[in-house]
């Protein structure tokens, strides 16, 4: 199930996205996403429209992916009255962590997570500031679940519908705010 924002929010957000194309390599057009996030009134309401979804369903932490989703992911736990967890690349925390490995499309990855971040009871939101191909945060999500806690869903401020994030995540509940 994925949702989207208004119309109206999405005009607004879309113009603070800047493309930069060939970054970081040819054939890839980034999608800057620092525009919005200096301009005050678009940041806080794209966090808004990021958290609205899950106002209701009890949501007790927040994860936010490396490293944009931090950004993004601690103003909405706030908004959401819950706790903030990172989810990093491997070598990052400093304490015990759960790791879980993950195919790329030439290779393989990892995350990490504190191993005693969450548990069995806690229910989850996954923050991250685009989705394009699923690998991070289908890992991200099964990561939550091998915890033992609840994943209630996904937020993305932008997902990329020219790659097979959102056909990935399929069998979860996805917010987007935008779609490119």
């Amino acid at each position: 199930m994925t949702t989207r924002a208004t119309p109206a929010l999405e005009s607004m957000l879309r113009s603070l996205i800047r493309e930069i194309p060939n970054f970081p390599k040819p054939g890839i057009d980034f999608k800057d996403i620092t525009p919005l996030l200096a301009d005050a009134v678009a940041f806080r309401r794209a966090t808004e429209a990021m958290a609205e979804p899950f106002a209701q369903d009890g949501i007790t932490h927040v994860v936010g992916i490396e490293s944009r989703g931090f950004i993004l992911a601690a103003p909405i736990a706030q908004q959401l009255g819950a706790g903030f967890i990172p989810v990093r690349k491997p070598g990052k925390l400093p304490h015990t962590v759960e790791r879980i490995d993950y195919a790329l499309e030439y290779g393989v990855d990892a995350l990490e997570m504190h191993r005693d971040s969450l548990q069995w009871g806690h229910r989850v939101l996954v923050v991250d500031d685009v989705l394009a191909t699923g690998g991070t945060a289908k890992a991200t999500c099964n990561l939550i679940e091998l915890a033992g806690a609840q994943l209630v869903g996904c937020s993305v401020l932008l997902a990329l519908t020219a790659l097979p994030g959102l056909v990935r995540l399929r069998d979860r509940r996805v917010h987007t705010v935008l779609r490119f």
